[in-house]
């Protein structure tokens, strides 16, 4: 498969270091149907083109978790703070930001394209009831996100620049997390109702279990990448 010249050559895909790389090996035994790198698809793909969100529209603000320990894994699996997309679902969800800003709102991107290698860290080390209940993706099938055609991410307040209440936090394994769940405040769900319609106008579709994971259109084109950030320019 092409690369674009944006996509350094010559990369090893190594997101962890040692000590998550520790984790995998242990995993390992445990875990012998999950291949040891992306799995193969016959294609044909489009050539990646994955963009820096914040590049093409400031007023996105990030809260890259997974670069830091508060994330539901308890440690940093990023090595940079920085969210990717394929260019046209980048270039939709611009689109989004400034027609939430007529309502007073920002989007608060939280993840967009993540590491094949990433996404069989998260496997390894969550519990079999939560796989099955597919609070992770399979990295045997890999996820959208692993394609840059997926995006994690909330409002916030263009007066205040705070971050709004949803129903529940983002990354929490609960069913408070379906994007048609009934609880919380009719605030929290009018927001996050705002959001998902919002995202829609613009080809994108909420994961059926977690309200601020949403698809673009035509994830299915692109193919799984395992590509470091440091090594995408």
């Amino acid at each position: 498969m092409a690369f674009r010249a944006r996509i350094l050559p010559n990369y090893a895909p190594d997101p962890f270091g040692p000590a998550l790389a520790a984790v995998l090996v242990a995993s390992a035994l445990r875990c012998a149907s999950v291949p040891s790198g992306p799995p193969r698809e016959p294609g044909p793909f489009r050539d990646a083109d994955l963009v820096e969100i914040v590049k093409l529209d400031p007023a996105i603000r990030l809260d890259v978790r997974y670069a830091t320990a508060n994330n539901f894994t308890g440690r940093p699996v990023y090595r940079e703070a920085r969210a990717f997309l394929q260019r046209p679902a980048a270039e939709a969800l611009v689109r989004v930001s400034r027609s939430l800003a007529q309502k007073g709102y920002g989007l608060l991107v939280f993840d967009g394209y993540r590491p094949w290698s990433v996404t069989r860290l998260f496997w390894d080390i969550t519990p079999q009831d939560e796989r099955d209940r597919g609070f992770v993706a399979n990295p045997a099938r890999g996820s959208k996100h692993n394609r840059g055609a997926a995006v994690d991410l909330s409002l916030y307040e263009l007066a205040t620049v705070r971050e709004v209440a949803m129903p529940s936090p983002y990354d929490e394994f609960s069913d408070r997390t379906d994007p048609d769940y009934a609880g919380g405040s009719a605030e929290e769900r009018e927001r996050r109702d705002l959001l998902r319609a919002e995202m829609e106008k613009e080809g994108f579709s909420v994961d059926p279990g977690e309200w601020w994971h949403f698809n673009y259109q035509g994830w299915e084109s692109y193919p799984i990448l395992d590509i470091p950030f440091e090594k995408i320019r």
